[in-house]
Order: C-alpha cells, then sequence, then structure tokens
C-alpha cells in the first residue's frame, strides 16, 4: 500500500474516533423511535450537523491558518484568547471529558461490573488516557490503527444485523418538525467545537509524516471523505435501528434504555457486554484526542510555563471530579454553554470558508458578535424572540446573525481587502 493512501487511512479513522463519542451513539437511535417512518428526514439532518458541520470546522481551520485561535485572531487577540480558552475549558474539562468518562461508568463498567464505584472508575478511566496521551506523537496512530478498526467492527455488526433481521416495524409516529429537530440534536453532538480543536493535531499529524504545508489542506479533505462515510453509515444505521423500535415502547422512554434494548434485541444477552465495549472505545478515542488538544493548548498560551504532562493530569484531576456528576447532570449544564458556543463558531467557521466573498473584516466582526449577543438573549426568559424567523427551531441567531453580515459588508469600509491580513 502506497503511503499516502496508508496515511489517509489512518487520518480518517482518527477523524471518525474523535468524532464519534458516547453521545453520537445514544442520540441517533433514539432520534429514530421518535421519528418513525420519518427516519431518512432524521439522517439527513443529522448528518449535516454532525458529520456536515464538524468537518468544515477542522477544513477552516486547516484552509490557511494554522490553528483556531489564529483563525479567531481575526475578530481580535482578546477575542480570539478569551473564545479560545472558554471553548478549551467547555469542551474539555468542564463537558466533553467528563460526560465520555460518566457515559463509559453508566453504560458500560456499571451493568457489568456493579461493584465498581464511580470514584474506582473514574481514576482507572483518566490513567488509561494519560497512557496514551502522555506519548504525544503516537497520539494519532494509536487511535487510527488500534481503536477505532475495533469500534466499526462491532457498529457495524449490530447495525447489519439489525438491518438483516429487524427489531420491528417501523411506524409513523406522527412527528412534526422531523428536519429541524434532527439538526438540533446534530447540533448538540459538541462535535463543531470539538472539530476546531482536532484541527491543529490533524495538521501537526500530517506534517510529522513528512507532508509539506501545502498539501495538508488536500490531505485532510481526503481524509476527510473516509471519516464521512463512515460517520453517515453509523448514525443512520443506529436510526434505522432505533425507528425499528416505535412499536416496542408506549411509554416514557431514555437514550440509554433504547440503546440497551436494541443491542439485547439483536445480540441477547451478550448485547449488554457488546454495546458497553464499543461505548468504552467511543469515549476513549474522543477523550484521548480532546484531552490531547486541550494540553497543548494551555502549554501555547502560557508560553510553556504550563507544560504539555503537566496540563494533561491538571485536565484528568478536574475531570474525575466532574465526571462523578453523572451524564444527566453534565449534559443539563452544557445547554446553555453550547448555546452560546455553537452560534459563534459556526459564523466563525463559515466566514472563514467564505472570506473570498466576505472579504470586509469590520462585517465579519460584527457578524459574529451578532451570533453571540442573539445566542445570549435566546437564553433571557423574559425577552421574547419568537418573531424571529427559525427561532422556535432553536436557530434564533441564524437570520440575525446572516441579515447584519450581509448588509455591513457592503455599507461598512474596509480595513482589509481580506479577512486574514
Amino acid at each position: 500500500m502506497k503511503k499516502n493512501i496508508k496515511d489517509i487511512i489512518v487520518i480518517g479513522f482518527a477523524l471518525f474516533a474523535m468524532f464519534f463519542g458516547a453521545g453520537n451513539l445514544i442520540f441517533p437511535p433514539f432520534l429514530g423511535h421518535e421519528l418513525g417512518n420519518k427516519y431518512i428526514i432524521g439522517i439527513i439532518g443529522f448528518v449535516c450537523t454532525g458529520v456536515g458541520v464538524p468537518l468544515l470546522s477542522i477544513l477552516a481551520v486547516t484552509k490557511e491558518h494554522e490553528t483556531f485561535e489564529n483563525m479567531a485572531s481575526k475578530i481580535g487577540k482578546k477575542f480570539a484568547l478569551i473564545f479560545s480558552t472558554i471553548l478549551f475549558i467547555a469542551i474539555g474539562p468542564m463537558l466533553a471529558i467528563p460526560r465520555t468518562a460518566a457515559s463509559t461508568y453508566e453504560l458500560t463498567i456499571s451493568p457489568i461490573f456493579p461493584n465498581i464505584s464511580a470514584l474506582t472508575w473514574m481514576i482507572i478511566y483518566f490513567v488509561i488516557n494519560l497512557f496514551f496521551v502522555l506519548k504525544k506523537s503516537s497520539v494519532i496512530d494509536t487511535i487510527g490503527k488500534y481503536l477505532t478498526p475495533l469500534l466499526l467492527v462491532i457498529l457495524a455488526f449490530i447495525i447489519v444485523k439489525g438491518i438483516l433481521f429487524p427489531i420491528g416495524e417501523i411506524t409513523n409516529t406522527n412527528y412534526t418538525s422531523a428536519l429541524s429537530s434532527s439538526l438540533i440534536e446534530g447540533y448538540q453532538t459538541m462535535d463543531a467545537l470539538a472539530g476546531l480543536l482536532f484541527a491543529s493535531m490533524i495538521a501537526n499529524s500530517i506534517i510529522e509524516k513528512g507532508y509539506p504545508k501545502k498539501e495538508v489542506f488536500s490531505m485532510t479533505i481526503k481524509s476527510s471523505i473516509l471519516a464521512i462515510a463512515g460517520l453517515a453509515f453509523v448514525y443512520g444505521g443506529l436510526m434505522f435501528l432505533g425507528a425499528q423500535t416505535t412499536a416496542s415502547f408506549n411509554g416514557e422512554l431514555t437514550k440509554t434504555s433504547l440503546l440497551l434494548f436494541i443491542s439485547k434485541s439483536i445480540l441477547g444477552d451478550f448485547g449488554t457486554i457488546v454495546i458497553g465495549i464499543a461505548v468504552g472505545l467511543a469515549c476513549l478515542t474522543t477523550s484521548i484526542g480532546l484531552l490531547s488538544a486541550g494540553a497543548e493548548f494551555f502549554e501555547e498560551i502560557s508560553n510553556g510555563k504550563l507544560t504539555y504532562k503537566f496540563n494533561a493530569v491538571v485536565i484528568s484531576i478536574i475531570s474525575v471530579l466532574i465526571g462523578q456528576l453523572g451524564i444527566d447532570k453534565i449534559v443539563s449544564l452544557s445547554g446553555p454553554i453550547l448555546n452560546i458556543l455553537y452560534p459563534v463558531a459556526i459564523t466563525l467557521i463559515v466566514t472563514s470558508l467564505l472570506n473570498k466573498y466576505l472579504n470586509n473584516i469590520n462585517a465579519v466582526r460584527i457578524g459574529v458578535y451578532t451570533s453571540l449577543i442573539f445566542s445570549i438573549l435566546s437564553l433571557i426568559p423574559i425577552i421574547d424572540l419568537s418573531f424571529i424567523p427559525l427561532a422556535n427551531d432553536g436557530f434564533a441567531w441564524l437570520i440575525p446573525t446572516i441579515v447584519v453580515t450581509l448588509i455591513c459588508q457592503f455599507i461598512l469600509p474596509k480595513n482589509s481587502t481580506n479577512i486574514d491580513n
């Protein structure tokens, strides 16, 4: 096998693994269960925001920037530092990393080993994380070569068997707003934010493999195609399996119980163990990527005063403490934070990819701050934004951001002909 093809496969698997965390495993089947015979619409929406936007975030950073901080600096150096720091804290030790540990405990460890306490597991989990993360140069290869293929085999087996031997009949659930609901469900996976963190790791890995900087973007695109295919297959397959359960439940259902029901229906009693392994691998690969990216970031902004190894250990300790809160509490904490971070991140991603046309830096800056203002306003109960199109669907920031950015593009003076200068 030629070297570039081999590297594309390894990096593509790494991208897949980094994006595919436990939340990604839980959301699609539950959404399929709710949508019923509208599951195809759900697949389209979830793949758009759960795959498309995250990969665009990586391409936006690698297109003409080395890091997300450089991309955000066009808005202002202080903005870039503050937003990047909040982003790394939120997607790292505050939310995403602890959630992977809590998910592994509740879905993998507790059902199989009920005598192991949450604290004991959290410590073991992050010791395993540190084993991979502290071997900094081998993080990407370790994930891509070993963990991802095993994860894919387990999930592919469950999906294919469920397709060949359906769990039940897909029925009409009379679900409305299928597309907007599926878009929001993918929006809440945090993968677009994670992509901003992973981009520099992927770029550095490509360069370390001997490729010049001018080839980083093309290699990233080629690797992304593989990741897109893998993610779309898994999301679509899990959603299809979820749609097969519409006639199996009448009362209230949790995402976790549905996932366990599907695995048990397809694989019998052994299904709990199999899905537990899948969840464990999905969580581990994601947390390894996040932990490594976070450790690199804080080393960089501290000019080396906070070393990579020190940062990795501190983030792990904080994650142990927060992880013990459990999935439900962590998810409840994440809602308001993500509703502010996501609109700003998406605006930065889109304006960077369209910088050839949106070449007025003043317009871009005002557009980013517009997305920030409206995302904050939408969280204040006493403020009614229902008059704004798409506000009731959770996108109150979208139309104002587009309108303001386009107007400012033409009426404001330009500081530069290119926003990157």
